[in-house]
């Protein structure tokens, strides 16, 4: 079984990818957790490598191919990403949606060095870039919208979970499509 898990950043993906892979006994991986390598490898911020990667595809590209290998070579595993449900076909696609301000307060919340904001307002300006900067991106070398929520098995808004709500929710979907 291979599971993908994109969504809105703040939604939970990370936290929930972690969850489930540990009840589900399954590799887990991280798009995301590989792109903040590739910055921290190139001395910037994931902010920084994004709007890199509005000019040069080699930012998303890399992280791209990464995961199109571990699609081809693996067979039971979960990745989250905001193009995984795109590059590994042959999975069960999730997506975690969250308003925007629940989303840039749980990602201030997070203390990620590479995105601190001060206040809710910056917060949220920062939110709201990163989203424009991911489609720009995808929508110029796949044309593909990573926030359509028309390209996924199960959608799921977070804005009122906690956590262990919100993985127990795809735990269950996850759980039908089994049988």
């Amino acid at each position: 079984m291979i599971i993908t898990i994109s969504g809105m950043p703040g939604s939970g993906k990370n936290t929930v990818a972690d969850i489930l892979a540990k009840k589900l006994k399954l590799k887990r991986y991280s798009v995301g957790n590989y792109r903040r390598g590739m910055a921290k490898k190139h001395g910037m911020t994931l902010q920084e490598l994004n709007k890199l990667g509005e000019k040069q595809g080699f930012t998303d590209k890399e992280a791209d191919e990464w995961q199109k290998r571990i699609g081809k070579k693996q067979g039971n595993f979960i990745i989250d990403g905001r193009l995984s449900w795109h590059f590994i076909s042959n999975s069960i696609k999730i997506f975690l949606d969250v308003k925007p301000e629940i989303g840039a307060k749980r990602i201030m919340l997070d203390n990620r060095q590479e995105e601190t904001a001060k206040t809710n307002r910056q917060a949220i300006k920062m939110w709201k870039t990163r989203v424009a900067s991911d489609i720009k991106r995808y929508k110029k070398y796949y044309n593909l919208n990573p926030y359509s929520k028309k390209n996924y098995d199960f959608v799921l808004d977070t804005s009122s979970l906690n956590i262990k709500e919100a993985a127990g929710k795809v735990l269950e979907f996850i759980k039908a499509c089994k049988k």
